[in-house]
């Protein structure tokens, strides 16, 4: 009897141990087991702990240090309920928000506050036909719910900030554009317009989804500037005011649109 108190006493230590270890588990302890999950992502200089720690250098997977992150996670992960504060800093991304993984797979995201340099995120080797993004991009979304990546749900505000594409020839300045993202149903639709000022009036609706896409949009350079009206041009034809009308749609969208019009 006087053994078996023993023994279920060196268990109930040990579980406490354990529990102590998991409780305040230093974050360096456990990079080696999260590093399969980080995409190649390398973080350095790591303190605090797995619950509310840091790490100075996030480093991309060929090397390049991106920036700081900082994160809160709630112990309720140790039962698969995870509960995340992340904030990312870095000199061309930036990011902070709070992150919840649903059941079935869903994530919930709130309080989403992000910005990117465009040049950073595009591969300068691309070669897209309507010149590379430059600028900055800066989203605002107050809720989002995500199946495997796509939103079902989403209230978002955003801003392209300095717009401007970059052509073989010619650099082209858009000027400042924002607008809002909501989505539900998986169906998403982007509003946008000018700030007034900058060279290039413009207003715009485009829904898409899995199925199909439809854009309405219009253009027209506020003055002349022969790099902007050769970018109008290569979108299609403009009026005799120099405005392009753009209404266009794609996938299961431009399907129902030509049964329509029969």
């Amino acid at each position: 009897m006087k053994i078996l108190k023993k023994i279920l006493l060196a268990v109930a230590v040990l579980l406490l141990a354990v529990a102590a270890l998991l409780w305040w588990l230093p974050a360096r302890w456990a990079m080696p087991l999260l590093q399969p999950s980080l995409h190649g992502l390398c973080l350095q200089q790591v303190g605090g702990t797995l619950w509310e720690g840091h790490a100075d250098q996030v480093v991309s997977p060929a090397g390049r240090v991106l920036g700081r992150v900082q994160w809160q996670l709630s112990r309720t992960a140790l039962f698969g309920q995870t509960d995340l504060q992340l904030d990312f800093a870095g000199p061309q991304f930036g990011m902070d928000g709070h992150i919840r993984k649903l059941p079935a797979g869903q994530v919930d995201v709130a309080d989403l506050q992000a910005h990117a340099e465009l040049s950073a995120l595009i591969d300068p080797r691309m070669r897209l036909p309507l010149g590379q993004p430059r600028g900055e991009i800066v989203l605002n979304a107050r809720h989002a719910l995500l199946q495997s990546g796509w939103p079902l749900e989403l209230q978002a505000d955003w801003q392209w900030r300095q717009a401007a594409v970059h052509m073989k020839n010619d650099d082209v300045a858009l000027g400042d554009l924002h607008g809002t993202l909501a989505a539900q149903g998986g169906v998403i639709h982007a509003q946008w317009q000018d700030d007034g000022q900058g060279p290039l009036r413009t207003t715009g609706d485009l829904e898409f989804s899995l199925l199909g896409w439809r854009l309405e949009a219009e253009l027209q350079p506020r003055r002349a500037d022969p790099a902007l009206q050769r970018w109008i041009a290569a979108l299609g034809k403009p009026g005799a005011d120099g405005a392009l009308h753009i209404a266009r749609s794609g996938g299961m969208a431009a399907a129902i649109k030509g049964k329509t019009a029969q």
